[in-house]
């Protein structure tokens, strides 16, 4: 597997839009950074990188809760790299019709290794601060950890990841994604090409189960919370949870690259695994268009 660094690297990709899937490793794109030796070597001795981002999305969607409820969402977002390997990122989210401007902000750290051709390891961890005076109304903060492996079967790249959600209740997530990746040549002396990376990616996770007295409905309860305690159901309701299918996405990422930026658009839709009034408004299409860039 050959690590990008005509583009951005995917793994500062996958970090700055955090709302998509916690997913950080690299994949199928080619390396097509270097040009000539004298080239590999300035490469080699340039240890830092740092990148800028920012971007639009439809609904923010994270381990199968609408953090946005279900409402437009913009972002900034700033990343440091060193050696093409380990990423801090810090990011702010503006959610549509929301005060303070920016109501959520991050800070990921993430790293990876490729082993081989076939095979890489990515691991990350990810602390999410809402803003204390819309803590009732979205959710409460948390940190997300996780560790990705990913195979490269030349047809496919498979991630597999596992995750671990701390908060007001702590959960595990599993995720398993196929993609592909393909790109066009080189079609301008700026060297701009495209590329396109279709996705399949399906999450499991905790599922509630609410037993009133009128019978059972599922509810998929956000795990890190919501209005400081989950409060979704009355004292009378005995409730339950269980390890299940929670949704499958999929997703047509098309960039425009060039060795300085990329500007990405993803028209994607995402099909819950259950059946409620509830799953609503995680279902149907969603679009984001990014911008990344590379400052030095």
């Amino acid at each position: 597997m050959k690590k990008p660094f005509r583009q951005i690297p995917f793994i500062v990709i996958l970090s700055i839009v955090f709302f998509i899937n916690p997913l950080n490793s690299v994949s199928q794109i080619p390396d097509k950074t270097l040009t000539s030796e004298a080239d590999s070597a300035q490469a080699d001795a340039s240890l830092h990188s740092l990148f800028g981002g920012a971007g639009y999305g439809s609904n923010m969607i994270y381990l199968g809760s609408t953090i946005s409820h279900d409402q437009p969402y913009s972002y900034a977002a700033l990343s440091y790299g060193y050696k093409d390997s380990f990423y801090a990122t810090v990011s702010s989210v503006h959610l549509a019709d929301m005060n303070p401007f920016f109501a959520v902000n991050m800070a990921t750290i993430t790293y990876n290794h490729v082993f081989n051709s076939w095979f890489d390891i990515a691991s990350g961890i990810s602390y999410y601060n809402v803003a204390p005076s819309l803590v009732d109304s979205l959710f409460s903060s948390f940190v997300f950890g996780n560790l990705t492996a990913g195979l490269d079967w030349k047809l496919l790249y498979t991630k597999f990841s596992i995750g671990g959600l701390f908060s007001e209740d702590n959960s595990a997530f599993f995720q398993f994604r196929n993609s592909r990746y393909f790109q066009t040549p080189d079609f301008t002396s700026k060297k701009l090409f495209f590329s396109i990376d279709p996705y399949v990616n399906l999450i499991c996770g905790p599922l509630t189960t609410a037993e009133t007295i009128e019978g059972s409905t599922i509810k998929l309860s956000p795990p890190y919370g919501k209005g400081g305690k989950n409060g979704q159901f009355s004292s009378s309701t005995q409730i339950s949870t269980k390890f299940s299918l929670l949704e499958i996405d999929f997703g047509i990422p098309v960039a425009l690259n060039s060795d300085r930026f990329i500007l990405e658009a993803e028209p994607g839709y995402i099909l819950p695994l259950y059946e409620n009034d509830f799953s609503q408004e995680t279902k149907g299409f969603l679009f984001s268009l990014s911008f990344y860039f590379r400052i030095l």
